[in-house]
C-alpha cells in the first residue's frame, strides 16, 4: 500500500478516525454506530478485492477492504477497555493494524482476512497498551508480553492471588509461578509521581522526592568533603611552613590575602622587597612547586 492509500485511511481531524467517513461523525459512540452499518463482503468480492490491491495496487480497493473489517477492530478494541485507555485511542491502534493486514494479505493462501488481520490488529494495539499503560515498561520481552495479556484475562477480581491460584495460572501458562508473582505485583502496582503536583498547595500533599537521601551524605561526596577540609586547613598550612618568610610572604599575598583572588601584584612586592617584578615571578614560581609537592599527602 502506498503512501497515498495510507493518508487516505489514517487519522484526519475527527473524519470518523480519519477512515474517510464524509461529515462530522460527533463522538466514539456515532463512529461505532457508522462502522456497524458498513456493509460486509462476501468471500468472493474480498478475494477480487484483494487481488486488485495486490496486481494492480488499487487503492480503492484497499479501502473497501479496510472499511467493510472496521467493526472488527471495533470488536477486539472492547476486550482491552479493562487497562484504563481511552476506547478512540485502541480502535485508533487498531485501524493501523487492520490497514497493515490489508496490505500484506495474500488471497491466494485460502484464508479470510477476518483471521489473518486478528493478529496484526492486535499486535498493534498490545504495544499500545504496553507503551502507555504505565510510566515503567511492565513488560520487555516476548515471554513477559504473552504473560502480562493471559495474567490480566484469566485473573478473576483485583484482589492478590493465593498460591493455590498462583500454581493453577503458572501450569495453565506453562511458566514459573516466580514469574506470575511478579507479573502480579507489577500489574497491582500504581504510578506515583516524584514530585507533588505543582498546583496542589495543601500542605499534607505526599512528595516521595522529599524522602529520597541528600546527594550531600553520599559516602563519596563525604569523603570527597573531608579531604578537600584537610587540604584546605592542615594541608595547606602544613605547605606554607616548608617556605621560607620571603617566598610565604609573597603566596599569603598573592594568592591568600583575599577570597576573591585579587592579591597583591608582582610589582607592589617588587617595591617591598627592593627586587625587580621577574624576581618576585621566580620566587612564586618556586614556592607553588614546593608547596605542591608537600601537598601530594593530601590528595
Amino acid at each position: 500500500m502506498t503512501n497515498t492509500a495510507q493518508s487516505a485511511l489514517v487519522p484526519m481531524g475527527n473524519r470518523g478516525l480519519g477512515l474517510g467517513f464524509s461529515g462530522n461523525l460527533g463522538n466514539i459512540d456515532a463512529y461505532i454506530s457508522a462502522v456497524n452499518r458498513l456493509p460486509m463482503l462476501t468471500h468472493e468480492e474480498e478475494v477480487s478485492l484483494a487481488r486488485a490491491l495486490r496486481e494492480k495496487n488499487d487503492l480503492n480497493a484497499a479501502q473497501k477492504l479496510v472499511m467493510s473489517h472496521l467493526r472488527l477492530v471495533v470488536s477486539i478494541a472492547r476486550g482491552y477497555l479493562g487497562y484504563g485507555l481511552p476506547h478512540a485511542d485502541l480502535i485508533q491502534e487498531g485501524n493501523i493494524g487492520l490497514m497493515k493486514a490489508v496490505k500484506r494479505f495474500d488471497p491466494n493462501q485460502g484464508v479470510r482476512l477476518v483471521s489473518y488481520a486478528m493478529h496484526w490488529i492486535k499486535a498493534e494495539m498490545h504495544e499500545y497498551i504496553l507503551k502507555n499503560w504505565r510510566l515503567v515498561k511492565v513488560a520487555t520481552t516476548k515471554a513477559q508480553r504473552k504473560l502480562f495479556f493471559n495474567l490480566r484475562s484469566n485473573k478473576v477480581g483485583l484482589d492478590a492471588m493465593s498460591p493455590t491460584q498462583i500454581d493453577e495460572m503458572a501450569k495453565m501458562l506453562d511458566v514459573k509461578r516466580e514469574e506470575v508473582i511478579e507479573m502480579e505485583t507489577r500489574l497491582s502496582g500504581r504510578d506515583i509521581a516524584l514530585e507533588a503536583p505543582t498546583d496542589d498547595d495543601g500542605e499534607d500533599k505526599f512528595s516521595p522526592i522529599a524522602y529520597l537521601s541528600s546527594d550531600s551524605q553520599e559516602p563519596t561526596r563525604v569523603l570527597e568533603a573531608e579531604q578537600r577540609d584537610r587540604l584546605h586547613s592542615e594541608g595547606l598550612e602544613t605547605a606554607l611552613s616548608k617556605l621560607d618568610p620571603r617566598s610565604r610572604r609573597i603566596i599569603e599575598a598573592r594568592w591568600l590575602a583575599n577570597d576573591d583572588g585579587s592579591g597583591a601584584t608582582l610589582h607592589t612586592l617588587a617595591e617591598e622587597f627592593g627586587v625587580s617584578a621577574e624576581r618576585i615571578r621566580q620566587i612564586e614560581s618556586a614556592a607553588l612547586k614546593k608547596m605542591k609537592g608537600a601537598l601530594a599527602a593530601y590528595v
